[in-house]
């Protein structure tokens, strides 16, 4: 069976992580979420699989190249241009990705599912896809039931008594949602659906298509279901789809490593006196990292490989990426650092060369250098 990942958007709502890297290689737990995607669909037998690239589209290519090693195929189709010898990436929208795949040479030609590459998902494919053939339908919208206080962050899914999609609400607010069931990115296609794509330019899923099914009546359906589903569309997302996977709440989702003691698992040659620091899980530390003595660390945390906390660095609910070094005794809660970032929970950036505090946050690489006064504390 055949399906697409859609992985050419910027993830402007991820930065700074998305600087520099595409937001389905963004990790859990050192895996790219995209990889999650991949190995849900293999399960379910889903082993030709095409993704649209743009934003640093080297990055995924390069990573999962044929998908050979995933027990899957996997083919890229570039939206972009080339400027000076150099890529650059302009995305055709979800619809208009799946269009310029057809118009190459005929890809889709069965049910195929699409899903964003963004999310981590725990979803029974083999079940959606027998419940979308039964009802006839040319589109089905995978939808999650969320509290009607929340309804405000999703786009809103509104359906008659048969499940038929007779309208959508973009974050409608609570006293405006006719509905709790939210869309959650996750679609079931018949190849007829690529008619109603025009050619050659920008067009959306959701926005563009989608209110042209319901315009036209067309066999359009809404499936709710109960799964697993953490869209990282936003800092505050990746940050709960961290915290969901270390304490266990994604059940397709494995913490990596060996387990030291109950909840605190490492990868390989981590150095550190476990006599002389104070960890409580949930808590993932990458291999080759230095822990000095007197270090705290309070799950639920992520630390990546080849990082550097200093004596009495104290680690409070955070996200650290790779190659970070923490000086003595700073005090971080919640707080994700990512390379010369770090940013709250909320979304909000700090960049720590412009703030001059290099010397509390650096690349494990560097030399050290002479030590400012430690009265400084990133709250």
């Amino acid at each position: 069976m055949k399906a697409m990942i859609l992985a050419a958007g910027k993830g402007t709502r991820v930065r700074p992580i998305t600087y520099t890297i595409p937001k389905p290689m963004i990790p859990i737990l050192q895996k790219p979420v995209m990889e999650f995607l991949v190995e849900l669909l293999r399960q379910h037998g889903f082993t030709e699989i095409m993704v649209n690239v743009s934003h640093l589209a080297h990055e995924i290519e390069g990573y999962f190249q044929d998908g050979q090693r995933f027990g899957v195929q996997i083919g890229y189709s570039f939206e972009g241009y080339i400027e000076d010898g150099e890529l650059v990436g302009k995305a055709l929208g979800s619809a208009g990705g799946i269009k310029r795949i057809q118009d190459f040479n005929p890809f889709f030609d069965d049910t195929f599912v699409v899903m964003c590459g963004d999310a981590l998902i725990d979803l029974d494919l083999t079940a959606a896809v027998k419940w979308h053939r039964q009802r006839g339908a040319i589109a089905t919208v995978i939808m999650k039931t969320v509290p009607q206080d929340q309804v405000s962050s999703y786009g809103v899914v509104v359906t008659d008594d048969d499940n038929r999609i007779v309208a959508f609400q973009e974050k409608p607010t609570v006293e405006e949602a006719l509905s709790t069931n939210i869309n959650t990115g996750i679609y079931i296609f018949e190849p007829e659906i690529i008619n109603y794509i025009p050619s050659n330019q920008e067009y959306d899923i959701g926005g563009q298509l989608f209110p042209k099914l319901v315009e036209m009546g067309a066999p359009f359906y809404g499936l709710p279901m109960e799964f697993e589903w953490i869209d990282i569309g936003k800092v505050p997302d990746y940050w709960q789809a961290v915290r969901s996977v270390l304490s266990g709440d994604v059940t397709n989702v494995s913490i990596p490593g060996h387990e030291v003691s109950p909840g605190i698992y490492t990868g390989i040659n981590v150095a550190v006196n476990w006599d002389k620091v104070h960890i409580q899980g949930p808590v993932y530390i990458g291999g080759m990292t230095e822990i000095e003595d007197g270090v705290t660390i309070i799950g639920p945390t992520m630390i990546g490989p080849n990082c550097h906390l200093c004596a009495g660095a104290i680690v409070d609910n955070c996200v650290i990426f790779e190659y970070s070094r923490l000086g003595p005794d700073v005090r971080l809660v919640d707080k994700l650092v990512f390379g010369r970032y770090c940013v709250d929970k909320t979304g909000t950036t700090i960049d720590v060369r412009a703030a001059a505090l290099d010397w509390l946050i650096t690349d494990s690489r560097q030399p050290e250098t002479m030590a400012t006064p430690l009265d400084f504390q990133i709250m």
